[in-house]
């Protein structure tokens, strides 16, 4: 463990690394980042991330590793009804919605380190009463491990003293092959519908058939040539409930030798394609960054769940525990 540099504040961010089974990982406590990943015999990082805590002070908004809650994703009109009312929430969104969690959520906060071991870190933090308009004091530990494979396990609890909203999202930008893009990545999602979002991007309350559309991901696609016109930076639909941890999706780098499982508990996978992310940006080992430059596959709750009675719920009530547990599983057949 040792300082990252300190907060405008005057907190200071700490960085921690785990190993174990081929596979480094690199946190931080600010956000509960995963700033670095390494493969043994890769020759690159497998997520987007700075070298230098300036750059994430710099670009807050792309979440780049993140732990996005308490409430990932987007809220339409930040409003949402909780405990019998309307709760007025942050609208950080272009002006009028909530985006993971408000302009002060989970990913902007100095998490401590609870514990730390060789293969295995956990980080808590604290939401108050009243955090980015959420009710209810909302106690949060994340626990990142290293499994046999290699595998990356995250495992968050949450527990609450009000009825509040409660929804997590790891938030790291994929890239397999080391190349200024993911441009030719090959992507499999096992979804057979998906929630397609007005101009805003919030979810307009249908949940459509992927069948015949360019969202069909079932059999897998081509990035950047396949899917829509627009791009992705959608919500697929796994089920309609937190269940037990499965596969959910497959990245495969484009010379087919790397490949990265995603399993996860949760009934939501939001597919965003990294288009907003600005040329010129100095990432890992000063790579330089583009649009297109990593992909993020964020299992959690559909986006704005409270807003439409038919989507899974985002309830958690006094005594209720929160638990969300991801995986990513790497395999290398170079």
């Amino acid at each position: 463990m040792s300082g990252f540099g300190a907060l405008p504040t005057g907190e200071i961010v700490e960085r921690v690394e785990i190993a174990a089974h081929g596979l480094t990982a690199r946190f931080l406590t600010l956000g509960a980042i995963l700033q670095d990943l390494r493969l043994d015999g890769v020759q690159h990082p497998l997520v987007l991330g700075f070298d230098r805590l300036e750059g994430y002070l710099a670009h807050p908004d792309l979440y780049f590793g993140a732990m996005v809650g308490r409430y990932a994703n987007r809220i339409g009109g930040a409003r949402a009804p909780v405990g019998g009312q309307i709760v007025q929430l942050d609208a950080n969104f272009r002006g009028r919605h909530l985006l993971h969690g408000g302009a002060a959520g989970s990913s902007r906060r100095n998490w401590r380190i609870r514990a730390v071991a060789a293969d295995r870190v956990s980080l808590t933090d604290r939401l108050p009463d009243g955090h980015m308009g959420f009710p209810g004091n909302l106690e949060v530990e994340v626990g990142f491990s290293i499994a046999p494979g290699p595998v990356l396990r995250i495992d968050v609890r949450a527990t609450g003293d009000a009825e509040t909203l409660c929804n997590f999202a790891h938030h790291s930008y994929v890239n397999l092959s080391g190349r200024p893009t993911i441009a030719d990545h090959r992507l499999r999602v096992a979804a057979d519908s998906y929630l397609p979002v007005d101009d805003d991007l919030i979810p307009t309350g249908e949940r459509r058939p992927v069948t015949g559309t360019p969202f069909d991901l079932r059999r897998g696609v081509t990035l950047i040539q396949g899917g829509p016109a627009g791009g992705f930076d959608h919500n697929f639909c796994l089920s309609d409930a937190r269940g037990p941890i499965r596969p959910v999706a497959w990245l495969t780098a484009p010379d087919g030798g790397l490949t990265l499982t995603v399993e996860t508990t949760e009934p939501g996978l939001q597919v965003y394609d990294g288009a907003m992310v600005a040329a010129g940006m100095p990432g890992l080992d000063g790579r330089p960054l583009a649009p297109h430059a990593g992909l993020a596959l964020e299992p959690q709750l559909w986006p704005d769940a409270p807003n439409h009675p038919g989507f899974p719920p985002a309830l958690l009530r006094p005594g209720e525990v929160y638990e969300q547990h991801t995986a990513l599983a790497f395999t290398d057949m170079r």
